[in-house]
C-alpha cells in the first residue's frame, strides 16, 4: 500500500493482528528484510513494515536526511492514527526511530533499535573509511547521509520517554562503547549485546530478532532474570 505524507508516498505492508508495531530496515534495504521475522510477530501485532523514503517501493528521492525521514514516520503514524505504538529500527531505521522518540516523546510506547549510531564516528573507523572509499568512487545519497550524519546530540536523547531497548551484536560495525554511550543517555532504556553477532546477522532474513519483540519471550526472560538475582 502506498500512503501520502511529508509529500512523499510511503509504500508500507500491514500484517497479523495485536498491538500496532512499525518495523522499519536500514540503508539501500527495504521491508522485505524483515520476511521470516513478520511470519512469527504477526502472531502477537499488527506489523506496519516500511519502506523508507528513497528505498524499495516508496517515492524514489534524493533528499536523504534522518531528520526528513524521521518526520516521514511522525506522518505516517498520526494519519493511521496508531499513536502509542512500538517501533523497531535496524541501524538507519533505529537512527530515525531516535529522532522520532525525541522530538515527540508521547508519540511511541516502546523503542527497541539495533546496530544504531548518534554521529558518523560512531561506526567503526575501518569501516568508516570504507564507506568514504566508496562513495568517493560512486557517490550516491544514501552514501553521504552516511558519512555526514546523524548528529543527534546526548540532549535529545535525554528527552525520549519511550521505554527503549538498545541492541547491539559484539561484531558489529558501531562502536560498543558508543551504544553504551546513547542507552546511558535515555532514561527509561536497556542495552543488550549479542554474542556472535553483526549488524543485521540477527536480523535480516532471521527469525531471532523476534526473541527481543515477542512479548511472550520478553516477559520470560524477565522472570528469569528475577528468578537468577533471587537465587
Amino acid at each position: 500500500m502506498l500512503i501520502k505524507v511529508n509529500d512523499i508516498e510511503l509504500y508500507y505492508e500491514v500484517l497479523g493482528e495485536g498491538e500496532p508495531l512499525i518495523m522499519v530496515h536500514g540503508n539501500s534495504e527495504d521491508h522485505t528484510i524483515f520476511d521470516t521475522a513478520s511470519e512469527v510477530l504477526s502472531k502477537y501485532f499488527t506489523l506496519y513494515l516500511i519502506d523508507s523514503r528513497g528505498h524499495g517501493n516508496s517515492t524514489k528521492t534524493n533528499n536523504l536526511d534522518y531528520r526528513i525521514m524521521a518526520e516521514d514516520i511522525y506522518s505516517f503514524v498520526k494519519a493511521l492514527k496508531i499513536e502509542g505504538c512500538s517501533y523497531y529500527g535496524l541501524a538507519d531505521g533505529g537512527i530515525i526511530g531516535l529522532i522520532v522518540a525525541s522530538k515527540y516523546p508521547n508519540l511511541l510506547k516502546n523503542l527497541i533499535i539495533s546496530g544504531v549510531n548518534t554521529n558518523p564516528r560512531g561506526i567503526k573507523p575501518w569501516t568508516y573509511y570504507a564507506f568514504k572509499m566508496v562513495n568517493f568512487f560512486h557517490p550516491t545519497a544514501r552514501f553521504k547521509m552516511l558519512l555526514e550524519q546523524p548528529n543527534i546530540t546526548d540532549e535529545e536523547l535525554q528527552k525520549i520517554k519511550s521505554k527503549t531497548l538498545v541492541l547491539i551484536g559484539n561484531h558489529d560495525l558501531v562502536l560498543e562503547e558508543h551504544v553504551k554511550h546513547i542507552a546511558s543517555q535515555i532514561t527509561n532504556a536497556s542495552l543488550k549485546i549479542i554474542d556472535g553477532e553483526g549488524l543485521g546477522s540477527y536480523v535480516v532474513h532471521r527469525e531471532k530478532i523476534t526473541e527481543f519483540l515477542r512479548p511472550d519471550l520478553v516477559s520470560q526472560k524477565i522472570l528469569d532474570e528475577k528468578k537468577e538475582t533471587t537465587k
